[in-house]
């Protein structure tokens, strides 16, 4: 389960710099070029750490930093970016909630550590799969959409988190049911797995008549879209 990074950077040159180095370092990494763009993916990719320049387009670091740190479900770790080298600018970034500050320019090794280091203290709240804006936390029990939490039974979510371990492979009802009832005798049917299904697509799907998640395939069973 690769950690995620959301890079929020107004510079191209600078942004993919950054998304390179880290991707070399086997992170997961998304980019936004304004504060504005850094909202959408951050309700839907729920990274887990944020390296946020201050001086961005349409909402400024420090907005968007605010903004984050008001979400009622939010652990996400931030590190500010900035040209601003004052120690009461580093000071007014800290307070406004960000873990880390790191002033420009900077070496791409010097930014791994601070990233590194941060995810030391941090790391255990990043244990999450999230796609297209649904996001599992197995550790802590929770599942979020859109940054909003949904209250699941225990098969259901036993049942969303073995789908978005094994993504966009058909999975039949067997193995379903040998997920949920390892020790159940044959009277359970492939009935009561369709009924944790469409319980299932009414907390996660926009359309449950029209799934976009949970797909069924005739004959087969069932795959997690995340395409």
């Amino acid at each position: 389960m690769k950690q995620t990074v959301l890079v929020v950077e107004d510079d191209k040159m600078i942004r993919e710099l950054i998304r390179i180095y880290l991707q070399k370092a086997d992170y997961e990494v998304f980019t936004a070029a304004d504060g504005e763009e850094a909202k959408a993916v951050f309700l839907t990719e729920h990274p887990c750490l944020i390296i946020l320049d201050l001086m961005l387009p349409k909402l400024s670091g420090e907005e968007f930093c605010l903004w984050i740190r008001e979400q009622e479900r939010n652990e996400v770790s931030i590190i500010m970016l900035s040209a601003k080298s004052r120690t009461e600018d580093k000071i007014n970034g800290l307070k406004m909630g960000a873990d880390d500050y790191l002033v420009k320019p900077f070496d791409p090794d010097e930014l791994l550590a601070h990233i590194e280091a941060v995810l030391r203290r941090t790391g255990q709240f990043c244990q999450k799969i999230a796609y297209n804006g649904l996001c599992i936390k197995p550790r802590k029990g929770e599942v979020l959409l859109f940054n909003t939490q949904l209250e699941l039974t225990k098969h259901e979510f036993h049942l969303l988190y073995y789908f978005m371990e094994n993504p966009n492979i058909v999975i039949s009802r067997e193995s379903l049911m040998e997920q949920l009832y390892p020790y159940a005798d044959k009277l359970v049917s492939d009935r009561t797995i369709d009924a944790h299904i469409k319980k299932l697509r009414k907390k996660i799907e926009e359309n449950p008549a029209s799934p976009k998640r949970i797909m069924t395939v005739r004959g087969m069973g069932y795959k997690f879209v995340t395409e």
